[in-house]
């Protein structure tokens, strides 16, 4: 047992004046009381913290190895963080929510050593749900082979040995979140969500599209479904088979939500939205949630921030976003990777060499069954040397062996402009000689890099940040000469290339189509 005595006030080392105060290691069997406050502290004893992480033992180390949460504030505002850690899409019991909890209620009748084992167990627990809402439950480089997110590191002794010298445990949690707004939206629709009572529908199924004034059994089950989700106002016919324009009106605000094309017609994309349950919309953004605290805590001062499944790209500048540009990514097949990276520069009217899965399933196959296929396209063929072969030199057995380079031009696969950043997979943002599929509904289509809009317009914002002297007439004159030019990126703009398929707007919650199918796979991994 250890003994107890009432006040020691040499306790400077870990009270009070402990800056001006050599750090000490307490060993011997004493417990002490805290002078003003006459909190209870005891020394932990090495024996306690044998089998402990390095990690643990640093903790208490700092502190000199006292009892660290002898102060019933920290205590309690860790205890509530374990509580409401499903805020953050965590599950409180993987932090013995329940037992911490008892012994809590139960401290005051503990014994010295289990009260000593109770600190430790918080430590524990501390250092676990700190770094899951800092960096994630999941290791993305284990999840995936393209996602290229450094994985996000915090040294926590020092921040814990402050939050507990003054009392501020809570606000050391609340700054080791994502701060994004959008991490915020995100979590502020798990809540908006859960005020959606519990219902079972069952899945609609749709032989043809429905538009204005038809009339199917089908029309009930989708109205069922829209007034759920507080899109259909107009219970009185609800029960009604005809699609009228009150429903119409339904459907174009349910597709504004889900990132559809708004134009009232029911169709394939709209039924798979509506068939999404509650609970699957929970999961989704549970998902989201600990997808967010992947992504790096400072995006810069400007960067280029690309959702993938919202199809969109926008230029931030200061916190202002300058432009936001409809973009087209990487099919399934072929999909987009996850990364950070910086810009480097861009190239007007790009030549653009083909890479190797093009090459292999695209080029190959239509170059064999017709050598026109490289005029048509204005492909130039180069051997190993650098030397020009003809099309009709080019032999398909060795095609690896060729570099085929398509020339500058507008009906370039690259289209005018080419926005160039370093990362091992060779994508880029890029202008596009095809600008009608910007209208299609799902714009996953692409071999795997970005094509954006209007590729023009967001160069010249970029290059307006980057220098007055670049004026939108300058870099018309550039495109006009049609030679290829490349212009260095001297400022620091970063592209972020992310991943997420929900937010919130107005209490609304807006969901993506989840192109790539990863929600699910998170949310279960979170879980197991």
């Amino acid at each position: 047992m250890l003994k107890k005595v009432t006040y020691f006030i040499l306790l400077t080392l870990f009270f009070g004046c402990e800056e001006k105060t050599a750090k000490k290691t307490i060993t011997d069997d004493f417990i002490y009381k805290k002078p003003v406050t006459e909190e209870i502290v005891r020394p932990i004893n090495v024996t306690f913290l044998e089998k402990e992480t390095d990690s643990i033992k640093k903790y208490y180390e700092i502190l000199g190895n006292f009892e660290i949460w002898y102060n019933k504030t920290n205590r309690q505002d860790l205890i509530n963080e374990i509580k409401l850690s499903y805020r953050e899409g965590l599950l409180p019991e993987d932090y013995h929510y329940k037992k911490i909890k008892a012994l809590e209620e139960s401290r005051n009748q503990l014994s010295d050593e289990d009260i000593i084992r109770y600190d430790i167990l918080l430590t524990r627990t501390f250092e676990k749900l700190a770094n899951h809402l800092h960096a994630g439950k999941l290791n993305p480089k284990k999840l995936y082979s393209d996602w290229d997110l450094e994985k996000k590191e915090i040294a926590l002794s020092q921040k814990l040995e402050n939050a507990i010298k003054e009392n501020k445990v809570a606000s050391l949690f609340k700054n080791l979140k994502p701060q994004d707004e959008i991490y915020r939206k995100i979590k502020k629709s798990l809540l908006v969500l859960e005020t959606y009572p519990d219902y079972k529908f069952g899945k609609i199924s749709l032989q043809n599209k429905i538009v204005v004034n038809d009339s199917t059994d089908v029309i009930i089950d989708i109205k069922k479904r829209l007034a759920y989700w507080n899109d259909y106002q107009n219970r009185d016919s609800i029960i009604t088979n005809v699609y009228d324009s009150l429903t119409v009106e339904a459907v174009k605000k349910f597709q504004k939500r889900h990132n559809l094309s708004a134009d009232g017609v029911v169709g394939f994309g709209t039924i798979k939205a509506l068939n999404y349950s509650k609970n699957e919309r929970r999961e989704q953004i549970i998902a989201n949630l600990e997808r967010w605290k992947w992504f790096p805590n400072d995006f810069g001062e400007t960067y280029l921030l690309v959702n993938l499944p919202e199809y969109k790209l926008s230029f931030v500048s200061n916190k202002d976003t300058i432009t936001t540009e409809r973009i087209i990514i990487g099919k399934a097949s072929r999909k987009t990777p996850i990364l950070t990276s910086k810009l480097t520069n861009f190239v007007f009217n790009p030549t653009w060499t083909v890479p190797p899965t093009i090459l292999k399933e695209d080029l190959t196959p239509a170059a064999s069954k017709s050598r026109s296929y490289f005029e048509k396209n204005r492909i130039t063929i180069y051997n190993k040397k650098g030397e020009v072969i003809s099309a009709e030199d080019w032999l398909p057995e060795n095609a690896r062996s060729y570099r085929y380079v398509q020339r500058p031009g507008s009906d370039n696969s690259l289209g005018l402009v080419k926005f160039n950043f370093s990362n091992r997979h060779s994508v880029y943002l890029h202008d596009t000689n095809n600008r009608g599929n910007f209208a299609r509904e799902n714009r996953a289509m692409s071999s795997g890099c970005v094509r954006v809009e209007n590729p023009l317009r967001l160069a010249k914002k970029i290059m307006k940040k980057e220098d007055d002297d670049w004026t939108i007439e300058k870099i018309d004159t550039i495109v006009a000469q049609k030679n290829s030019k490349l212009i260095p990126i001297k400022n620091d703009v970063k592209v972020h290339l992310l991943y997420w398929t929900n937010t919130l707007d107005k209490n609304q919650l807006i969901f993506y189509d989840d192109c790539y199918n990863l929600d699910k796979e998170v949310f279960n991994k979170l879980r197991n």
